[in-house]
């Protein structure tokens, strides 16, 4: 097996007689656009495959990503973090690419687009998103778990773009190497399900692509562990199974616990002051909870600018939610708003749009849903932890 680096975007790995060529793109470039376009028209390769998911291909081919969502039923089932997550990303990638004119994943598009033409086999041959995401969530611990959401949080507020020279300089390695090396120390479960094990998934399927000259369009981030898992592959010393990185990971049993841990808590002590001081203890105690866990998530709802019936609701039903493992108040207060202000096909419509800015958020009545949901939720959790030891200093007292 040999490598060699033809450019900065190109490398050619020969093994025996098949050829696989790694295009290595910064997704939001218009330079990697038609280089995609080039390379497959110069090498008529057997097969080329594409780092990206059936499904993100679909909605590239549909040009409507977000307009079958049933938001009712994402909040309902638990998965709204998972929404806020995807729109977040989305607000980032397509702000890097507002000032180049080149959308996310075009230039995978381009890359099925040109087999299509040509009549070559073509893989989609990443992970799909939700899974990706979700393994992210459950291998990062709760401090890895409050940075990954900042991160996210950020990336909504922050107006920060990038000018054409810079999308370009992510495609050099080293510039690639250095950003990698940042995300492991600051986020390391994350780097490893973002890239590494995309690097095994990505590789595992080149590896086994049919064809004798493959060509396999990728994000620059991952030719280098590619390379090397390829060569791995070939040696015996890696296995191409990418079974055990496709499946969820299970809920850490501390994390199934914690739930019904933190109400039986709360209730033993009003229980404990029921018992010491009789029933004026208990009311000034339930004043406290409620107050809390109210007011706050109330105020979460505010923030997000919900209708006053949804921050009134979420200011009753918040402490009421915290003491029940299996509701939150965001999903409560999500759907009361998704009632009262429904969103419209404009507002699906736009949504790709609207997600640039934090304005935006505002303005959509789809991402407004997800603010007050995850502000609501935000705010009862804090209320949870600022009753604590409010009410064990009013047993003591």
């Amino acid at each position: 097996m040999t490598v060699d680096a033809l450019s900065d975007t190109q490398t050619r790995i020969t093994i025996d007689d098949r050829e696989i060529l790694l295009l290595g793109t910064a997704h939001v470039s218009s330079e990697s656009l038609e280089e995609v376009r080039s390379v497959i028209a110069k090498e008529e390769p057997d097969h080329v495959c594409v780092e990206i998911d059936e499904g993100r291909l679909k909605n590239l081919d549909e040009r409507k990503r977000w307009t079958g969502t049933d938001i009712k039923k994402v909040l309902k089932n638990g998965q709204g973090f998972m929404m806020m997550a995807n729109l977040a990303l989305a607000s980032f990638q397509r702000r890097m690419g507002s000032d180049t004119g080149v959308q996310p994943g075009a230039e995978m598009k381009a890359a099925v687009d040109a087999s299509r033409d040509a009549n070559i086999p073509f893989s989609c041959s990443d992970r799909p998103i939700q899974s990706t995401l979700r393994r992210a969530w459950r291998k990062s611990g709760l401090w890895s778990k409050l940075k990954l959401l900042s991160s996210l949080i950020a990336s909504v507020v922050s107006n920060e773009s990038a000018t054409a020279e810079e999308i370009e300089a992510l495609k050099k390695s080293d510039a690639m190497q250095g950003m990698m090396q940042e995300m492991a120390e600051y986020l390391p479960a994350v780097k490893t399900v973002l890239i590494d094990e995309r690097d095994k998934y990505l590789a595992s399927n080149i590896y086994l692509a049919q064809g004798r000259k493959t060509v396999a369009v990728v994000g620059a981030a991952h030719v280098p562990g590619i390379v090397k898992l390829i060569q791995a592959m070939h040696e015996g010393k890696e296995n191409t199974d990418i079974g055990e990185i496709s499946q969820i990971p299970p809920r850490s049993p501390w994390v199934k616990v914690l739930p019904w841990i933190i109400p039986a808590l709360i209730l033993g002590l009003f229980g404990i002051g029921l018992a010491k001081t009789g029933l004026s203890q208990l009311l000034q105690m339930s004043l406290v909870w409620v107050l809390a866990n109210g007011l706050l998530a109330s105020l979460g709802a505010l923030l997000a600018l919900a209708h006053p019936l949804t921050i009134l609701i979420s200011f009753l039903g918040a402490p009421i939610t915290s003491l029940n493992p299996t509701v939150g108040v965001g999903m409560i207060s999500g759907l009361l708003e998704y009632t009262f202000r429904s969103p419209r096909v404009q507002d699906m419509e736009n949504l790709n749009e609207d997600v640039l800015s934090l304005g935006g958020w505002y303005k959509n009545r789809v991402t407004r849903i997800f603010l007050v949901f995850f502000l609501s939720s935000l705010g009862s959790s804090i209320g949870t932890f600022v009753a604590l030891p409010w009410l064990t200093a009013l047993l003591g007292s």
